[in-house]
C-alpha cells in the first residue's frame, strides 16, 4: 500500500517534545473584539510609538475621550502585536500594562490585541519574538507597497508550540531575566551618555578649573585659550593622496566601517587592484565623513595604529585629518560637539540627498585651541566615558547573543526546563 506523504504539521510535531503540542494560535488565544467607551472623559491611549520594539510592556498617555476618534479596545494584559509594516518587521509589540485607569485602553488601530486562554502571555509574546515565528507573519502580509499588513486570520492560523504551562512560565521567567540584564544595560549606557554630554559642554567651552574668560567668534572660552582655522597647517592638514600600486593588498576602510559612536574606525583586507577609487591615510588620521546622511550622523573615526605598512585606503567620502600642534582626540570630540558639528552640516552643498562638506569649510573651520597637555586630559576626560559606554555596548550585546540562544533552545524544546509538581522549580 502507498504511503502518504508526511504533511509539514506532522514534521513539525514530531520534533517537539512528547508533551508538547502544536497548535494554531486561535486555539489558545482570542483576537479582542472593539468596545464602545464613549461614557468616560479621559481613557488610556497607545499609539503606535508607545509600542515598543525591544521591551516588554507598553506605555500609555491619557486623552480625552472625545479626541479619539477611531481605536482598537484593550484591556490590561493584553498583548499588542503590530499588523502593519515596517512595524511586524521591527518586531512592534508589548503587553497592556496592568496601571491602566479603568483596566482597559484605546490603541492604534494597526494593532492586534490577543487576549490569551491556556497560554502565558508573557511566553507569547517571546514565541512572537522569535524569528522562526515572526518571519511567518511577515510573509503572510498583504496590501500595497508601503501599506502592507498581516491579516487576522493569518495570526489566528500561525502554528506555535505549546509546552505545558508550568514550562511555559517557567521559559518566560528566563528569558525575561535576560530581558531584565540589556535593560540594565540600556540605562547604564543612556546614563553615561548623559554624563558625556555634559561634560562636552562643561570641557569644551570652559576648559578645566578657569577662572577668566573671554568672549571670541566661537564664544565664551578661557583666557588662556586661542581660536584657530582647523586649516591653519600649524594646526592640521588635509592628507593628500598617495600612488599605492606596490602592494598586492591593503587595509581598507569603507563608510560602513567608519563609526558613529566608537572612536576608531575599523578595517577590511582587499586586494590592491580591487580598489580603483580612494583616499590614503595613515595610522592616527582622523577621518571625517563629508557626504550626507553621514555627516549628520556624526561618522568619524581615528584610523587604528595596528593596520597593515602604517596606511590605509578609504572611500572617497571622507577626509583624512592629520593633526599637527593639536591632539587628535580631542579634535574627535571638538568635531562630535553640536556646536561645531553643526556649522560643518550648515555649510554642506550640492543637490538634495548627495550634499558635501568642502574641503574649504572643514579648513575654515574655526576651533577652541587649549594648551596642549589641557588638550590630552579633556580628551583623556572624554574618552574614559566612552570607555565605559563601550563596556556597556559589549555587555548588551553578549546578553542579547544569549537571549537569542535561549529562544532558540528553549522555544523548540531543544532544552528543556525543569519543573516540579505544582509548577515549583
Amino acid at each position: 500500500m502507498k504511503k502518504e506523504p508526511e504533511t509539514m504539521e506532522n514534521i513539525q510535531q514530531r520534533n517537539l517534545p512528547e508533551d508538547w503540542k502544536l497548535v494554531k494560535l486561535e486555539e489558545v488565544a482570542d483576537i479582542r473584539g472593539n468596545k464602545s467607551k464613549n461614557g468616560i472623559e479621559q481613557v488610556a491611549f497607545i499609539p503606535m510609538d508607545k509600542v515598543p520594539d525591544s521591551e516588554i510592556y507598553a506605555e500609555f498617555e491619557v486623552r480625552k475621550r472625545e479626541d479619539v476618534k477611531s481605536f482598537t479596545y484593550c484591556e490590561a494584559g493584553d498583548l499588542l502585536l503590530a499588523k502593519i509594516t515596517p512595524s511586524v518587521e521591527n518586531g512592534k509589540q508589548g503587553i497592556v500594562p496592568e496601571n491602566i485607569p479603568n483596566n482597559f485602553a484605546l490603541a492604534t488601530t494597526e494593532v492586534f490585541p490577543i487576549v490569551c486562554k491556556d497560554l502565558d502571555v508573557l511566553f507569547l509574546f517571546y514565541v512572537l519574538k522569535y524569528t522562526k515565528f515572526r518571519n511567518k507573519l511577515i510573509a503572510s502580509m498583504i496590501g500595497t507597497t508601503g501599506r502592507q499588513r498581516v491579516s487576522k486570520q493569518a495570526v489566528k492560523n500561525l502554528q506555535i508550540p505549546l509546552p505545558p504551562l508550568p514550562e511555559q512560565k517557567k521559559i518566560a521567567e528566563i528569558l525575561s531575566t535576560v530581558d531584565s540584564a540589556i535593560q540594565q544595560t540600556d540605562e547604564a549606557i543612556a546614563k553615561a551618555e548623559r554624563l558625556k554630554k555634559g561634560l562636552m559642554q562643561e570641557l569644551l567651552t570652559k576648559g578645566i578649573k578657569h577662572e577668566h574668560f573671554k568672549e571670541t567668534d566661537i564664544g565664551r572660552i578661557p583666557e588662556e585659550w586661542e581660536v584657530v582655522r582647523l586649516g591653519d597647517e600649524k594646526i592640521a592638514t588635509i592628507r593628500g593622496n598617495k600612488t599605492t600600486n606596490d602592494f598586492k593588498e591593503i587595509a581598507f576602510i569603507p563608510m560602513d566601517l567608519i563609526p558613529d559612536s566608537n572612536i576608531y574606525a575599523e578595517f577590511e583586507i582587499r586586494k590592491r587592484e580591487d580598489v580603483k577609487s580612494f583616499t590614503y591615510c595613515e595610522a592616527g588620521d582622523l577621518l571625517l565623513a563629508k557626504i550626507t546622511p553621514s555627516v549628520e550622523n556624526g561618522k568619524q573615526g581615528i584610523v587604528p595604529e595596528n593596520i597593515p605598512n602604517n596606511f590605509a585606503l578609504a572611500t572617497t567620502e571622507v577626509f583624512p585629518i592629520v593633526c599637527k600642534d593639536l591632539d587628535v582626540l580631542f579634535l574627535f570630540y571638538v568635531l562630535k560637539y553640536p556646536k561645531f558639528r553643526n556649522k560643518l552640516i550648515a555649510s554642506m552643498i550640492g543637490t538634495t540627498g548627495r550634499q558635501r562638506v568642502s574641503k574649504q569649510a572643514v579648513k575654515n573651520l574655526q576651533i577652541p585651541l587649549p594648551p596642549l597637555l589641557e588638550q590630552k586630559k579633556i580628551a583623556e576626560m572624554l574618552g574614559a566615558v566612552d570607555e565605559k559606554i563601550a563596556v556597556e555596548r559589549e555587555r548588551k550585546e553578549k546578553y542579547e547573543r544569549i537571549k537569542k540562544g535561549l529562544m532558540n533552545d528553549l522555544l523548540t524544546g531543544k532544552k528543556r526546563v525543569k519543573v516540579e509538581k505544582g509548577g515549583q522549580t
